[in-house]
């Protein structure tokens, strides 16, 4: 169960876009210091069920002697969920101020397996360079690299970055394309703009959002929806909702907290 999304759309024309090249982006969204707290639902057997919670952070650090960011995505599911899939998922990513990546790790608990992805991130020569490891089910550990001029980005570090858009000159249908890694491999990931829609979530307050999806761009006869996700149409752009669409079934995280 995860997440994600994207960079500068206030720059694009276009409904079919290229993600690329200048990193640095300026935040205009969030500070250190946020919180937010999830429900999560799970539909089991056409059945909506509370499953366990999603607590986001972010909090001021230092990487490697430089000043960062670290985002903290934390998924874990309640005892009645438990008895049926078990589910801890650890999200860490450390990107600097202006919202570069800088390192990602996904330590993910789901059944009876545990996994893990782990992403470097250097930028010599003014590259983008990517060193990952994956750790499979079976405990056997395997090392990918990727280097390209394109900026790079994983799950969280991602979402960050779609945070600060402008949205202002978004055109519903509107798509982009950028690398993300995933401990394996760098694959190309799509993100689309579907509009706006007001949402109620579980903190008892009405939204106005901006709605994405995230698709799957692999070579496939259609487009495979991975996440669809609700920001808020303002300028802090905070998740609200996000659909996640999953091998074994569909989950819902719902805002229920935030400061």
């Amino acid at each position: 169960m995860k997440q994600k999304a994207i960079i500068l759309f206030s720059l694009f024309a276009f409904p079919f876009l290229t993600l690329s090249a200048q990193c640095p982006t300026q935040n205009t969204a969030f500070k250190a210091g946020e919180r937010l707290t999830y429900d999560l639902y799970f539909n089991w057997k056409f059945i909506w069920v509370k499953c366990g919670s999603a607590f986001y952070t972010m909090k001021s650090a230092n990487y490697k002697n430089q000043p960062a960011l670290r985002n903290d995505l934390l998924f874990t599911s309640n005892k009645r969920c438990d008895a049926i899939f078990t589910m801890r998922d650890t999200l860490i990513s450390y990107i600097t101020p202006d919202l570069v990546p800088l390192y990602f790790r996904k330590g993910s608990l789901e059944g009876k397996h545990y996994t893990v992805d782990e992403v470097w991130y250097t930028y010599p020569n003014g590259k983008s360079h990517v060193k990952q490891h994956f750790l499979n089910r079976h405990g056997e550990w395997s090392e990918h690299h990727h280097e390209s001029q394109d900026c790079n980005y994983d799950m969280l570090s991602i979402l960050s970055l779609a945070r600060s858009f402008d949205p202002a000159n978004y055109k519903v249908g509107q798509r982009i394309h950028f690398p993300m890694a995933t401990g394996k491999k760098v694959e190309e990931q799509t993100l689309v703009y579907r509009g706006k829609k007001d949402w109620k979530a579980n903190d008892g307050k009405k939204y106005h959002c901006l709605v994405f999806s995230l698709l799957d761009y692999e070579e496939k006869n259609h487009d495979e929806e991975l996440l669809r996700f609700y920001v808020t149409d303002d300028a802090r752009h905070m998740p609200v909702r996000i659909d996640f669409y999953l091998r074994f079934g569909t989950a819902k995280a719902y805002l229920a907290k935030s400061n």
